[in-house]
């Protein structure tokens, strides 16, 4: 550096100060990672503003803050960094988290840091579940804080932890006897009907389900005959005559908007009873809302629709299970020939249907797997984990309640009814790009440009089938976008669709009910729900459906973990497969791919002395190394409750 010059007067002079630029501010929502990394949405701009750890300040993810521009150079596909300079409002206002020692809470929502506790505990104890009301951030507050507000139970019970994720997420309570029996007494709205109690109507749905909003039909000459057309008709329950806008049970429904299927405590968003009288059940005359197809058999396109509201009577209840064996080969003894018949009709159809959607529409091929845990609802014992997998027997539902998505959303825009869509945006190239360098990095992969379904799909279908591929499979779920709803049409991106909605679930899912409510209106004359209604409607659907996914999820990662301990963590034989997933300084995050859950091994449990390079430990002595993607055998070492994971030791 330069030494600093003298003035006439012989003193040092003192430097220039630099003049700092002043950076532009913006004002949006901060989302932050359970890693602690920000990114702030603000309306009109394209690209996220990322927020480093140590810039978030006393955020919290979901408030309103006030970024500045930091003044620091990114590369330019990845937009601004900025820090929080001002929290403009904090939107939660009250957090469910684990009492610590020291008046300090462990949030359950692992996105929010610890939150000091101000004034009494009353009779709080260490290791119970408790919730507080979060003051707004005073002056020179280094953590949140928050008064309790009240004590849920002890931390680590399977009721408790279901309690306290219910109460995190604000899930609504279950109805009450009273509004179930008042549900009950709904006589279902007289509407000019269809008789479609002549087609053999099935259902086809999980052997556990409680209700039944949708079955299919099939013509019985389903080969076409000479012209080769076949009629397929989907119908789905009629929730529309029960449910009128504006009405007391709408306004509930609305308030729930979806079905929380919470493992060992589901909260519908309708009252059972009615779910009960509008179900498709066997054997009787029902409400329905049907669209009929008429199908090319040879080449599976769709050549014309028509909706109507409609009276059905179902033939036959079916599972999955049932239907996939049929599928293989071995169809249930007790099905009468008619029933099998059907189902082969329409495997082949479907079939047909998906190819011909494969080749001109490319959507994403994408094999799905969940892992659940199945919980007892009155007993809050858990039964075990289960993994699904999608089968034929799940495209072939999936493709008829597809066709009947498409051509409601075709008919709403057509008509100019103010209606949902469900819209999925391209991926960003800011994700892309990460992607990109993370399987470079990791696997030595290039992708190429994944800007494009069939470019997307040239590269799954070329993945290796080995402990690699679940971790590029996750990375690349990652780096898709999330559906949300919108009040006008936009692209779907998995789909390749330009119209698409949703219609074919009004039993659990509030966007269907107002898409039947909307065509039911319009069919009967009447002034359809205004377009801005639709759209505040959309705007709070999407925020219900995150936060019910997220809530799903908490509860299923804490629920794992009871299985897992009670099972696993006395049984010395339990040694499981795992593949690394993330190389820390602390240690390796890896995930136990046959039970769905992340683990983590700490470094001073790794056998040798390693140092970090490059994202990856390697050994200060011979070759030995770990990365991302490599695969580990592993043995579970104790279960973390408070911070809500599994310990691991690597074993040889």
């Amino acid at each position: 550096m330069k030494s600093a010059g003298r003035n006439k007067k012989g003193r040092r002079a003192k430097p220039a100060e630099s003049k700092r630029r002043k950076m532009p501010v913006y004002s949006g929502k901060i989302i932050i990672t359970s890693g602690g990394l920000g990114f702030v949405t603000v309306d009109g701009e394209e690209s996220e503003i990322f927020i480093p750890p140590q810039y978030t300040g006393r955020a919290m993810d979901g408030d309103m803050v006030e970024v500045e521009i930091l003044d620091e150079t990114r590369p330019s596909s990845k937009g601004p960094a900025g820090k929080v300079k001002k929290i403009i409002e904090r939107t939660r206002k009250a957090v469910v988290g684990e009492l610590l020692a020291g008046r300090k809470i462990r949030p359950l929502n692992r996105r929010l840091p610890d939150v000091d506790v101000s004034g009494s505990l009353g009779e709080a104890r260490k290791g119970e579940w408790v919730e507080l009301e979060l003051a707004q951030p005073g002056k020179g507050s280094s953590s949140p804080r928050g008064t309790l507000k009240g004590v849920l139970g002890k931390a680590g019970g399977v009721a408790a932890d279901i309690d306290a994720v219910i109460r995190e997420y604000g899930l609504v309570e279950p109805y009450t006897d009273d509004q179930n029996k008042r549900a009950s007494t709904i006589i279902p709205d007289e509407f000019t009907r269809t008789d479609l109690t002549g087609l053999f109507s099935i259902t086809i749905d999980p052997f556990d389900a409680k209700d039944f909003d949708d079955a299919i039909s099939i013509s019985p000459d389903a080969d076409g005959g000479d012209n080769g057309i076949v009629e397929l008709g989907v119908h789905i329950a009629d929730v529309s005559a029960y449910v009128m806008p504006g009405s007391e049970l709408d306004l509930e429904a609305r308030r729930r908007g979806f079905t929380a299927y919470i493992p060992g405590n589901t909260l519908p968003m309708l009252p059972a009873s009615l779910t009960e009288n509008a179900s498709l059940m066997v054997g009787r005359d029902t409400p329905a809302h049907s669209v009929l197809f008429k199908v090319d058999s040879k080449s599976g396109k769709v050549i014309s629709t028509k909706r109507s509201f409609s009276t059905v009577r179902i033939a036959a209840r079916l599972t999955f299970d049932e239907v996939q064996s049929a599928i293989d080969g071995s169809p249930p003894p007790q099905w009468a020939p008619e029933l099998a018949k059907a189902v082969d009709k329409l495997v082949a159809l479907t079939r047909k249907m998906r190819k011909y959607r494969a080749k001109t529409e490319h959507f994403l091929e994408l094999a799905t797997r969940e892992i659940r845990v199945v919980c007892d609802d009155k007993t809050k014992e858990i039964k075990g984990i289960v993994q699904k997998t999608q089968t034929e027997a799940d495209q072939l539902v999936e493709e008829c309640m597809l066709a009947a998505n498409v051509a409601v959303a075709c008919e709403l825009d057509r008509r100019r009814i103010p209606g949902l869509y469900r819209v999925h945006p391209e991926p960003s190239p800011e994700k892309l790009q990460d992607l990109t360098v993370f399987l470079e990095q990791t696997f030595g992969i290039s992708p190429g440009d994944l800007s494009s379904r069939i470019a997307c799909n040239h590269f799954l279908s070329g993945l290796p089938d080995d402990q690699n591929k679940p971790v590029i499979l996750d990375a690349f779920l990652r780096a898709m976008m999330r559906a949300y709803y919108l009040e006008r049409p936009q692209l779907h991106f998995g789909l390749g669709k330009g119209l698409y909605s949703h219609f074919t679930s009004p039993i659990r899912r509030y966007p269907d009910t107002v898409v039947h409510q909307q065509l039911r209106l319009a069919d009967k004359g009447e002034k359809p729900i205004a377009q801005d209604k639709i759209a505040n409607f959309a705007k709070n659907c999407s925020e219900q459906e995150l936060n019910i996914d997220s809530a799903y999820y908490a509860a299923n990662d804490r629920l794992k973990l009871h299985y897992v301990k009670d099972k696993m963590l006395n049984s010395s034989a339990s040694v499981m497969e795992g593949n690394i997933r993330k190389v820390t300084s602390s240690g390796l995050n890896v995930d136990i791919h046959d039970l769905g859950i992340s683990g983590f091994v700490p470094l001073e449990d790794i056998p040798g002395s390693y140092r970090k390079r490059s994202g990856k430990f390697i050994a200060k002595k011979g070759h030995a190394t770990y990365k991302c993607g490599d695969f580990i055998y592993l043995q579970l070492d104790r279960i973390d409750m408070i911070r809500g994971m599994a310990i691991f030791r690597p074993v040889s």
